[in-house]
């Protein structure tokens, strides 16, 4: 008889693998809903990215200031940053991002996690060393905006790709109980990142307080704004490696391999799964069956098999025919049209990709002009630019504390229990309603109070749709679309908050930060609604859907679920 391992055995002597539905409740009172050593190798590599993406988004938000009292006048009294000059330098990262997501994702499906990831990363620490080598003998400041600009949108690229990859990687090597809150964690590195480059600027700013306050030196700026955006290599450079170790997942290749199955075998092995494990009608849609296996250590990898998806690779390999015509088809991207040629499937695009499009309008319209909504509410004020600065950075770390951060974890530990669509949703509708809030009051409300309003949105945006709209394209997705599906999503998201980067300041100079702040009210309302085109995806395999869909087009079937069933609609999207 062969070996048989069963990894909660005390004993030396070879026992019975325990069965999935023990395996998980021992996994989960083992480590009583924290992460495992394989989990957190996997969370510090793939929520590296979002480390940075955060941190950038916040440094550009307090070195803004910096750009404009070196290189445009600040210094001698005669500020002129031209708003859409600002707005651009911005904006820079999340153009990038566009470019990033969707490239890195489809190259992500085309050729696999293992060959694409880790590329991205040497694209940030290149971007980032370019873009702290700004010349001083470039002539103009409008010239270093550019040169900014320029390498702020490659780093967005680097950025930008690692969305749809890490999103991807993690999907596919969680268990299905764990994987929206394993996401979710991931995504929390962004509060990280706001807190860091908060508290980063404090301490730099306090070690030039002498050159800066105390002399009035304050050409040394330079150095603060370049040691700002260079503590981002540090963390790049940690994970490169790991990432670049990364092995592919076997869901991925399995879910490649869907198509490569006749429809003989399709029913045989759809049988033998409704026979061995639960049935899955529309009824429990939401709650497939999680065949986790046991964890496998690789030297400067992690490798988490998540799922036994045998049921999708056929039990006599394919003929080197079907292989290849399967593989043809996916690199030439007829899998992803024809994928998305079915309502079904566009509308889970299109609940996701606008949703995350009207959520960056508002979202990024206050981060990336955090700064500028301070000086609004009075809060950037001091006797010099360095007690401004400071006062700039302490305001920005209050919100993070308050807000921004305790949003996202609030988001970690609850959304198993509560879903993810009733997260996005309420997010969306108190979001809308400190707006308006806002909006209605601006002029005659405290500082104070629009302190907490703007702290309150912060944590509803990450404790709702900010961390949502990055966990739906990654679990309502199959293996096969699911990276370019994700990048579109994110670019969707990253095209709001170019509009809102470029726009804001503008805005705010033709009709009034009140009225901007309408603007973010009709978003936030149309959020809600473009949500319910959304399924709840707790529980939910994406990759066996897929697999079944065929199976009920193969026999005939228009689709899966049962629309009559009560609460369909909410359960399935609209």
């Amino acid at each position: 008889m062969g070996f048989k391992w069963n990894p909660f055995s005390k004993s030396k002597e070879p026992k019975e693998p325990l069965p999935l539905e023990q395996y998980e409740a021992a996994e989960q009172k083992k480590i009583f809903g924290l992460v495992n050593k394989q989990e957190a190798k996997l969370l510090a590599i793939a929520g590296t990215g979002f480390l940075l993406d955060s941190y950038d988004l916040f440094i550009i938000n307090l070195v803004t200031p910096i750009l404009s009292y070196l290189y445009w006048g600040g210094l001698e009294g005669h500020e002129d940053y031209p708003s859409g000059i600002r707005g651009l330098v911005n904006a820079g990262t999340n153009i990038g991002n566009i470019m990033g997501q969707l490239i890195f994702g489809f190259l992500g499906d085309f050729f696999g996690r293992q060959f694409v990831y880790g590329k991205e990363m040497m694209l940030v620490i290149i971007s980032t060393i370019l873009l702290i080598s700004l010349p001083d003998r470039l002539p103009t400041p409008l010239d270093k905006s550019m040169w900014l600009f320029t390498f702020r949108v490659l780093l967005g690229i680097g950025i930008g790709g690692d969305y749809p990859m890490s999103a991807s990687i993690t999907s596919e090597q969680s268990m299905i109980h764990r994987r929206g809150a394993l996401l979710s964690w991931i995504f929390s590195n962004q509060g990280w990142g706001t807190l860091v480059g908060c508290i980063a600027t404090l301490v730099i700013l306090a070690c030039y307080r002498t050159s800066l306050e105390v002399h009035g030196d304050y050409h040394k700026l330079d150095g603060v704004w370049r040691i700002q955006f260079g503590i981002a290599l540090l963390p790049a450079f940690l994970v490169l490696i790991p990432r670049l170790r990364m092995k592919e997942s076997k869901q991925f290749k399995d879910s490649k391999n869907v198509h490569a199955l006749n429809e003989a075998e399709t029913n045989s092995q759809t049988d033998d799964l409704k026979k061995n494990q639960e049935t899955f009608t529309s009824a429990d849609l939401p709650q497939p069956v999680d065949t986790a296996k046991a964890t496998e250590k690789t030297s400067g990898s992690v490798q988490v098999e998540p799922r036994d998806n045998s049921f999708m690779a056929s039990k006599e390999p394919p003929s080197d025919k079907a292989e290849q015509q399967d593989q043809e088809q996916v690199k030439s991207g007829s899998t992803f049209v024809a994928y998305f040629s079915e309502w079904r499937h566009l509308r889970l695009l299109l609940g996701s990709a606008i949703s995350w499009f009207l959520l960056d309008i508002a979202f990024y319209g206050v981060n990336l002009n955090q700064s500028v909504i301070l000086n609004e509410m009075g809060f950037n004020s001091g006797k010099n630019q360095y007690r401004k600065l400071q006062r700039n950075a302490i305001g920005n770390l209050i919100i993070a504390i308050a807000g921004y951060v305790p949003g996202y974890w609030a988001t970690v530990f609850l959304i198993e229990k509560m879903g993810r669509k009733w997260i996005q949703i309420q997010g969306f509708a108190i979001c809308s309603l400190l707006f308006a809030v806002l909006a209605g009051k601006w002029h005659t409300i405290s500082t104070a109070g629009r302190f907490v309003c703007i702290a309150l949105a912060q944590f509803f945006f990450n404790f709702g749709p900010n961390t949502t709209t990055f966990v739906y394209p990654a679990e309502v997705f199959p293996s096969r679309v699911r990276a370019f599906s994700h990048g579109i999503c994110a670019a969707s998201g990253k095209a709001g908050a170019i509009l809102s980067g470029l726009l804001f300041n503008k805005l705010t100079e033709v009709i009034g930060f009140d009225k901007v702040l309408w603007i973010f009210f009709a978003c936030m309302i149309l959020g809600i609604i473009f949500s319910l085109l959304l399924p709840e995806t707790a529980g939910r395999d994406a990759d066996l859907v897929d697999r079944l869909e065929i199976v009920a087009m193969q026999q005939g079937k228009d689709s899966i679920i049962d629309r009559s069933e009560k609460w369909a609609w909410w359960k399935h999207g609209i």
